[in-house]
């Protein structure tokens, strides 16, 4: 299991307290959580206008990178104050699952060449996001015999936990040949993993459940994966309404178990027969699982965008706060990293006539409101 050593914390606190550099392979990983609270922050602009289909990530040494449309990206290097000017990561439709390789520092986009089913390519950065070039990379199909499509997911990780440790993954998907509603019952999402830098990915086995698609994967404290998704199809239209799909892995992502109704998280608006795409993230904290999930809280349209907090590795969510009353659509989330200027932020880049990126800390959620499905710890409750 890698750990990381409370020297290498403290260091990295020392050098944060006096300006020193440190270089980015030298930056633990995960910290305290104390680095998430402290006085409530909330902020937000726009960073891309018109188009659609957010991802957001932040880099090993810190920069925030908001991937958007079709398919272009722009950086913030100073915590998500300001933003540079849009670079273009390659032509084609956003394929979601931008992933961060925390082994060496690049970073992967995914981009199909029209609306999937579509060829892809894989793009890579090795300089923190700046220049985009494609890669020579293979899918292999999954049990059924089926090359899953990428489009639209929540950005990948790097595994950091157990004998996967160094691991790529993001969740994908099986359209059964378009995107039409008499497909949906065959749709089902999957994942794909690399253990070569992201040159060769095996594709996890299907999930159990039926018409889902658009999904987000973290790892948690103690190795297991936490898979949460869109539905876009139900059996049973009554039991509960829209409603997300959740599952875990002991393996990797290599297979997907314990699949369940997520009661206490919408999916997207309640007037509907499908969901919504919705962010996902775990804060970078040793040794405890804090999630927060994005997504409309709305009876009609995409609106009301809310973000959940879960302090049990997804088990109960029983905090929310609203971020935005109006129109909210598909959204990403990220977190900050330790011994940067992102550091105690959480990053929220989601649909609102173009790209809005909020950012905020767990003390400005921890003032949201109770949902009832189960409490705060005692030491971050309000």
């Amino acid at each position: 299991m890698m750990r990381t050593s409370i020297f290498t914390i403290a260091w990295t606190l020392v050098c944060a307290l006096l300006g020193i550099s440190v270089n980015a392979a030298d930056r633990p990983l995960e910290g305290p959580v104390a680095a998430f609270l402290g006085p409530p922050r909330f902020e937000m602009q726009e960073v891309h206008t018109g188009g659609r289909f957010p991802n957001i990530v932040v880099s090993k040494a810190g920069t925030v990178i908001a991937v958007w449309g079709g398919v272009v990206a722009r950086r913030s290097d100073d915590g998500g104050e300001t933003w540079g000017p849009e670079i273009e990561v390659g032509k084609g439709f956003m394929g979601g699952g931008v992933i961060v390789n925390e082994t060496n520092g690049e970073i992967l986009a995914f981009v199909e060449d029209q609306h999937p089913p579509a060829p892809l390519t894989i793009y890579r950065s090795a300089d923190d996001g700046v220049t985009w070039s494609a890669m020579d990379a293979s899918i292999t199909p999954d049990s059924n015999g089926n090359v899953p499509s990428m489009h639209m997911n929540e950005a990948g990780i790097t595994l950091r936990h157990g004998k996967h440790a160094g691991r790529l993954i993001r969740a994908a998907r099986h359209y059964a040949g378009r995107n039409h509603r008499d497909q949906w019952p065959e749709h089902y999402t999957t994942a794909i993993y690399s253990d070569d830098g992201g040159k060769t990915w095996n594709t996890s086995e299907p999930s159990a459940d039926k018409g889902t698609g658009e999904a987000a994967i973290a790892e948690l404290s103690d190795g297991r994966l936490y898979y949460n998704t869109r539905a876009h199809w139900y059996k049973n239209q009554n039991e509960p309404p829209l409603r997300r799909r959740s599952a875990s892995s002991l393996d990797g992502g290599r297979t997907w178990h314990d699949w369940q109704i997520v009661k206490a998280l919408p999916d997207g608006p309640q007037d509907t027969n499908y969901g919504c795409m919705g962010g996902l993230v775990r804060l970078p904290v040793q040794g405890q699982d804090i999630l927060v999930y994005s997504n409309c809280d709305s009876a009609q349209g995409r609106s009301h965008g809310t973000v959940w907090a879960s302090f049990d590795g997804g088990k109960t969510w029983p905090l929310k706060r609203l971020v935005q009353e109006g129109s909210f659509a598909y959204s990403s989330l990220a977190a900050g990293r330790p011994g940067t200027k992102s550091q105690g932020w959480i990053y929220l880049n989601f649909e609102n006539s173009g790209s809005h990126v909020a950012r905020f800390n767990l003390s400005w959620l921890l003032e949201g409101k109770a949902t009832g499905d189960g409490s705060a710890p005692g030491d971050l409750a309000p």
